[in-house]
């Protein structure tokens, strides 16, 4: 199994890179965001799954651990495999996939092509509770520091709190509270809790 390479890039064209290694060269199928980033002689290293088929084989590659969990849980899904799994983290990040599992939302899978409603639906349902949950996103700047509100919303969820529900609480005290309680777990974790 490969599972990460390391290696010069000698060709890239929209959904994939040749890296050479040790004299040989070795075609990678990656995101598109990956193949516009590189340029001909830079040193790239991926996260890598092959895929072995009866007639190929394979070779997909991704810059972070995250995308390549990801990649492999979406290849688990009924209906999906590999080039459809990478367009879901062609379209998607790590974190919006999670957030889309987590709220039960099939729309944002509906619209990476190749995927019907059917699949959609299917990568909800399957990927429940297998992602690690979304990271909080807070927006206004007078939202408590992403360190604070990331501790309170993990606490609420850990009261059994749903990841939406405790970022919606945790930016809805937060604008209300004063400079130093927003700088305070408890203060925060107080006003969320009545």
């Amino acid at each position: 199994m490969i599972s990460s390479l390391r290696g010069r890039v000698v060709h890239a064209d929209a959904d994939s890179v040749v890296v050479e290694m040790g004299g040989f060269g070795l075609s990678v199928a990656v995101t598109p965001q990956v193949a516009r980033a590189v340029h001909l002689g830079d040193e790239l290293q991926l996260h890598t799954s092959l895929i072995v088929r009866e007639d190929a084989l394979s070779l997909f590659g991704f810059e972070s651990r995250d995308e390549l969990s990801v990649f492999t849980l979406l290849l688990g899904v009924t209906g999906v495999g590999p080039k459809s799994a990478l367009g879901v983290l062609s379209t998607l990040t790590v974190d919006q996939i999670a957030a889309a599992v987590a709220a039960d939302d099939d729309a944002p899978f509906r619209r990476v092509s190749g995927i019907g409603p059917k699949t959609a639906k299917l990568i909800v349902v399957q990927l429940a509770g297998k992602l690690a949950p979304p990271r909080p996103a807070f927006s206004s700047g007078t939202d408590a520091s992403p360190a604070v509100s990331a501790q309170v919303a993990q606490a609420l969820i850990g009261l059994g709190w749903s990841e939406r529900t405790a970022a919606e609480a945790v930016a809805s005290v937060a604008d209300e509270a004063s400079a130093t309680d927003r700088a305070s777990v408890q203060a925060l974790l107080q006003s969320a809790t009545p």
